[in-house]
């Protein structure tokens, strides 16, 4: 059962209330998770803007979904699994791979040390290595696509641990 009530343009106020206005008006709707995050304007402020800067990365979106479910997975958002694995799946990654995501790694190496380096910002940045990063370049990884990881997990993070405070779960899903 979710936590945090679910907040409308009418309901919320401010810059929250202009905000879901606005996403009302392009898309017709708003999702549990932003709804509810309109409870602070400079949470939901901040993941539009991260979300949005993420939409600019280097890295290609079947190999950010890869590091989506790799961290989720942990992090235990079933919400943002979910989410993720559909992700994947509408970009053609196959369900070995998915699976193999899930448990933080890929039948491909460079995929599969991407992951790992994604984990380790995730868990414990202070043991990222000169030796792993050299071996992303290696793999063929640009600095920009290095650097994008960092904005991977971290918009994971926001949207896993937001939905697990508010109590968001696949099961609490109103589907407006």
């Amino acid at each position: 059962m979710p936590r945090l009530t679910r907040l409308t343009p009418d309901t919320a106020v401010g810059t929250s209330r202009d905000l879901l206005a606005d996403l009302v008006a392009r898309h017709g709707h708003t999702g549990d998770m932003v709804a509810t995050m309109a409870h602070s304007p400079a949470v939901l402020s901040g993941y539009f803007q991260l979300s949005r800067a993420m939409g600019r990365a280097k890295l290609d979106r079947g190999t950010s979904e890869r590091i989506s479910i790799a961290v989720q997975a942990r992090q235990g958002c079933r919400l943002c699994l979910d989410a993720h694995v559909d992700a994947a799946r509408a970009r053609g990654v196959d369900e070995e791979e998915i699976e193999r995501a899930r448990t933080g790694t890929s039948a491909d190496p460079a995929i599969a040390a991407i992951i790992a380096l994604a984990l380790r910002v995730h868990r414990e940045p202070t043991s990222i290595t000169d030796e792993q990063v050299d071996a992303l370049r290696a793999h063929g990884y640009s600095d920009r696509a290095i650097a994008d990881v960092v904005g991977v997990v971290a918009l994971n993070v926001l949207t896993g641990a937001f939905n697990l405070l508010a109590g968001l779960t696949p099961e609490s899903r109103t589907g407006a």
